[in-house]
């Protein structure tokens, strides 16, 4: 239905119509949205889309292998097939998207009119102010108590705590009219649409922390789902606004939120209720200080919120370097050691846990990345902005009350729905232009309290 020519027929019609000229913003903005997806659907030919999905399915399946035995090796030649199969299609979505690079074609699959070379002016001020964050905590990490992170909590009662966080949250999976649910899984995701969202956890016994934060992560990926209007359901503008966006939202919940002081004054006393004697000689500065430790960690999915973006620049720069022709695949372990010896003062011993630790590439997703440190900025400059409007919402927090947070979220973020481009909506909602110093102060003021700096 989408690359069907009757699609471009009515799109062509309405178009050349007087009263085209005529339509409000969401109008507009929906036709805008159908003659994208259109035009660039039916651009990629048929044969270059099916070789496409063919050789992502191979990749993923050389890349588990690989992974397996630390053998790049083993995944590179089919990692080569498919960067080659991005670059062909990227060159055709050049003209259609009228970008000026074919990173930018593929950036703006999932950042819609975001660049490369936007992207790498900010990240590379965010790079530098994160280094000098990172440096200061690393000198003070002796004042931190961490051990309390590995104590045993058994699965049934994490359940029990997931139960108490998504209410806590505003996510209903309870009431009779609940749109949400939470399952299991190896990798935690979100899945659903408006009124039926539902996310997924994992848990382990000797690390509690990671289901509590992945239920606030996914959970605030749910919210944002259920919180778009209702009258546009279906809509082209009834979708979330990006990728970024989403992260913002995910990252809202899971860290500003989640890992505030104010969070687990409310929410500690419960999960000490919850755990019996496990956490009783644990107090409320300890276990936060513990939650926002910073740790320099070779892994994306486990940095901490310091130091997670410096993953995200890392991946950046090779995409764009490998997508210009800068740099070739054989060259990607190199390359990447480097930059993370560089970046984070890290010596990567195997490529499992250098650039074969996530499965992005090997499923074609080149242009991903840049969206997770997208949505910490927009985080930060949502949340200052929220701080205007309502300044008593941390003391509301400390009382378990996120339901006027919740609704202030719907009623300047989730209720335009993708009636704009994110860098538009950044804009309407807090009146500037996309801006690190939001998040870099946020992370400064948090972690200056902890490590006293």
């Amino acid at each position: 239905m989408t690359t069907d020519h009757s699609m471009g027929f009515l799109l062509e019609k309405i178009e050349k119509k007087p009263y085209y000229e005529t339509f409000d913003v969401a109008k507009r903005r929906k036709i805008y949205l159908i003659r994208k997806s259109y035009d660039e659907n039916v651009k990629l030919p048929e044969n270059l889309i099916v070789e496409t999905a063919k050789q992502e399915a191979i990749a993923v399946d050389s890349w588990k292998k690989a992974k397996a035995v630390k053998n790049f090796l083993m995944f590179r030649f089919e990692l080569e097939k498919l960067v080659e199969l991005k670059k062909r299609a990227a060159e055709i979505l050049m003209d259609v998207k009228r970008t000026s690079t074919t990173y930018d074609a593929l950036i703006d699959i999932y950042e819609p009119k975001m660049t490369a070379e936007k992207l790498t002016g900010i990240f590379d001020n965010l790079r530098k102010s994160l280094v000098l964050i990172i440096a200061k905590c690393q000198n003070r990490k002796e004042h931190l108590e961490m051990s309390l992170l590995q104590r045993r909590v058994p699965i049934d009662v994490q359940r029990k705590i997931s139960n108490i966080l998504v209410n806590t949250i505003d996510y209903d999976v309870e009431s009779e009219m609940a749109g949400g649910r939470i399952d299991e899984t190896e990798h935690p995701f979100t899945t659903g649409y408006y009124d039926d969202v539902r996310i997924t956890t994992h848990y382990y016994e000797d690390n509690f922390a990671s289901a509590i934060f992945s239920i606030l992560h996914e959970g605030g990926h749910a919210i944002y789902e259920q919180g778009l209007r209702q009258e546009w359901m279906f809509q082209p503008i009834g979708s979330t606004c990006s990728l970024g966006f989403h992260e913002s939202q995910s990252r809202l919940f899971e860290n500003i939120i989640g890992r505030s002081k104010e969070f687990w004054t409310y929410f500690l006393p419960k999960l000490k209720e919850l755990t019996g004697t496990t956490f009783t000689d644990v107090t409320l500065d300890d276990f936060v200080s513990a939650i926002n430790q910073v740790k320099l960690s070779k892994i994306r999915i486990e940095a901490d919120e310091a130091t997670y973006c410096l993953h995200i620049i890392i991946r950046f720069e090779i995409e764009r370097d490998l997508m210009a022709g800068k740099v070739t695949v054989a060259e990607l372990p190199q390359i990447w050691n480097q930059k993370y010896k560089d970046y984070l003062g890290l010596e990567i011993k195997n490529d499992s846990e250098g650039l074969m630790q996530d499965t992005h590439w090997a499923k074609g997703l080149i242009g991903y990345f840049p969206t997770y440190a997208l949505g910490n900025i927009y985080s930060g400059q949502i949340i200052t902005k929220m701080q205007k409007d309502l300044s008593g919402w941390r003391k509301k927090v400390s009382e378990g009350n996120l339901h006027t947070i919740k609704q202030w979220l719907i009623e300047n973020v989730y209720t335009y729905g993708n009636l704009y481009n994110p860098e538009d909506l950044i804009k309407k909602i807090t009146m500037e232009e996309v801006n690190i110093t939001h998040y870099l102060d946020y992370l400064n003021e948090k972690l200056s309290r902890i490590y006293k700096f």
